[in-house]
């Protein structure tokens, strides 16, 4: 199964440096359009999305990952968050069970 980060540039660099896919979304709601693309693809086993994005969105990222168990949609810091020393690749490791 594939993961696929969406976010702002950085965040989704960040990933792909990793080896995950992404897609860039400037704004919440492309955003919101691209996940819930994801959430239809049977290939997709992990979304990333960045949490100034995922703040935006609310309810509605809760109400669309209520519908479906899979993908599991994951938050994440965004780059420069007041969580902002996060390493990417070891995190993500660390949600694979690497």
């Amino acid at each position: 199964m594939k993961i696929v980060t969406v976010g702002s540039k950085v965040f989704v660099t960040s990933f792909q440096l990793a080896g995950a896919q992404g897609i860039i979304a400037e704004t919440a709601e492309k955003a919101f359009d691209e996940i819930k693309k994801l959430m239809d693809d049977t290939s997709v086993g992990l979304v990333l999305v960045s949490d100034d994005i995922s703040k935006l969105l609310g309810d509605k990222l809760t109400v669309l990952r209520s519908k479906k168990p899979t993908p599991l949609v994951f938050e994440l810091p965004a780059p420069g968050s007041k969580k902002s020393d996060v390493d990417y690749r070891k995190l993500l490791k660390q949600i694979l069970g690497v």
